[in-house]
C-alpha cells in the first residue's frame, strides 16, 4: 500500500483570532466564523469532515455524524505571511520573524533600488494592490515609473502595466530587488503584481510572481525529497520554498486550476506529498474585502470535495487547512493573525476525532514526515497516531 498526503491549502482561511492578535490589531478576527455570520455559507462536505465543530469556529454544529478528524493550530512564528505560514506548516517556524515596513520602506532602500533599476519608483506606501493600482496606474502609463508599496506583512510588491513594462523587464527588477533586501533588510517576498486597463480602471492580471527567500533550514520537503519520495508543488508553493524539496512543479494560477491539479493528482496516485495552494481566496476576495466573493469560493471548492474523496487510494490522506486569516469582514485589507482549521480525511482516518487546539502549525509536518516515513521530525507533535484506525 502506497502512503500519500494530499495537503490542500485555503490560502487565508483562517479559523479565529489567536490570543495574540491584539497586538496585531486582529482582535476579534474570524475569516471563516465571520463570512458564516455575515452571508450564510453552504459548504456541507467541509462540515461532515468536521469545520463547524472547530473549537472557536463560531459556526453552530450543521451535521449529526463527524467523517473526518478536525481541529485549529496556532502559529508559533509571531507573524501571520504567507511565508512564515507555510513554512511552518513544513517543519520550519521562525525565532525572529520577516520584517515589515509600515511606513513604507527607507530611503536606503528605495535609492538604491531606483539606481539598480534606472528608473524613479511611485508610491513606497502601505497599501492595498487594487487601490494603489486605480490611485496611481495613470500616473505609472505616463511616466512608466514603477508602482512600489507594502502592507502589514513583510512583502516589496511592484506593480506594472504589462503594457507599460513587459513582464521580463518586470520579473527583472523584482529580481533585482530580491538580491538587495537581506541581512537587515530582509523581506520575506518580493511580489511582481502585473495589471492591465485604462484611464483609472485597472486589474490585476494572474501573472504574479512571488521571490521568497530560500528555507533557513531544511523543511519536511527537502528530508522527503532526500528519502527517494516524489513531492509535488501546486500554485505558489515554489515560490514560497524557492523550488526547494520539490520534485515535481505544477504552477497554477488560481483556484479553479488548482483545484483541478490537486484532482488529478488524487486520481493519478502520483507523488507522495502533494503540497497544494489555493490562492484566490486570500488575493481576490480576502485582500478586497469580498465577503461573498470569498463565501461563494469557499463553496465552489466544498462542491469539488465529494470528487476528491471518492478518488482517495486507501493509503491517501487528506488534509485541508489555511496558511493565516485574512478576514474580509473587517475594515483592514491586510492578513490577520488566526488560528488555522485543520480537516482530516482518508480511509484510515478515525471519522469524528477532535484534534483541539494545538500549539504549532508544525504538527502538521510531524504528522505528515512520520506518516510517509516512519520517523520524528524536528519540529511540531505528531497526531498520526491520534488520527489513525490502524
Amino acid at each position: 500500500m502506497k502512503k500519500r498526503v494530499i495537503l490542500i491549502v485555503l490560502d487565508s482561511a483562517g479559523i479565529g483570532a489567536l490570543p495574540d492578535a491584539a497586538e496585531f490589531g486582529d482582535e476579534g478576527t474570524n475569516t471563516i466564523g465571520n463570512i458564516y455570520h455575515a452571508r450564510g455559507l453552504q459548504v456541507p462536505n467541509m462540515y461532515r469532515l468536521g469545520l463547524a465543530n472547530i473549537e472557536g469556529s463560531t459556526i453552530p454544529p450543521q451535521c449529526e455524524t463527524v467523517e473526518g478528524a478536525y481541529g485549529r493550530l496556532a502559529e508559533k512564528t509571531k507573524a501571520k505571511d504567507t511565508t512564515s505560514g507555510h513554512w511552518e506548516m513544513a517543519g520550519l517556524s521562525l525565532e525572529v520573524p520577516f520584517r515589515t515596513y509600515p511606513k513604507g520602506f527607507p530611503p536606503h532602500i528605495v535609492e538604491e533600488f531606483e539606481r539598480r533599476i534606472g528608473r524613479k519608483v511611485l508610491g513606497n506606501c502601505v497599501a492595498s494592490g487594487t487601490e494603489i493600482i486605480q490611485r496611481l496606474g495613470d500616473e505609472h502609463v505616463r511616466t512608466g515609473r514603477p508602482i512600489l508599496y507594502t502592507s502589514a506583512d513583510s512583502v516589496f510588491q511592484v506593480a506594472a502595466h504589462e503594457e507599460v513594462i513587459p513582464l521580463d523587464e518586470l520579473y527583472r527588477i523584482c529580481q533585482i530587488a530580491r538580491d538587495m533586501l537581506h541581512g537587515e533588510d530582509l523581506v520575506g517576498r518580493v511580489i511582481a503584481r502585473p495589471f492591465l486597463g485604462a484611464n483609472g480602471s485597472y486589474q490585476r492580471t494572474e501573472n504574479r510572481r512571488d521571490y521568497a527567500v530560500e528555507p533557513i533550514k531544511d523543511t519536511i520537503l527537502d528530508a522527503l525529497h532526500a528519502a527517494g519520495l516524489e513531492t509535488v508543488g501546486v500554485g505558489k508553493i515554489e515560490d514560497i520554498f524557492c523550488k526547494r524539496g520539490l520534485t515535481t512543479i505544477d504552477h497554477t494560477r488560481n483556484n479553479r486550476t488548482g483545484t483541478e491539479a490537486a484532482q488529478r493528482y488524487i486520481e493519478s496516485g502520483r507523488g507522495s506529498f502533494v503540497f497544494v495552494n489555493l490562492v484566490d481566496f486570500d488575493s481576490l476576495y480576502g485582500h478586497r474585502n469580498d465577503v461573498e466573493g470569498y463565501a461563494r469560493a469557499l463553496e465552489t471548492f466544498d462542491a469539488a470535495l465529494p470528487r476528491m474523496l471518492d478518488a482517495l487510494r486507501e493509503g491517501d490522506m487528506l488534509m485541508i487547512t489555511a496558511d493565516h486569516g485574512c478576514d474580509p469582514t473587517t475594515p483592514g485589507t491586510d492578513h490577520t493573525r488566526e488560528y488555522i482549521p485543520l480537516l482530516v480525511a482518508g480511509a484510515k482516518v478515525r471519522r469524528g476525532h477532535n484534534l483541539g487546539t494545538r500549539s504549532s502549525f508544525a504538527d502538521i509536518a510531524a504528522t505528515v514526515y512520520e506518516y510517509l516515513t516512519g520517523g520524528q521530525w524536528r519540529e511540531g507533535s505528531s497526531f498520526l497516531k491520534e488520527i489513525r484506525e490502524d
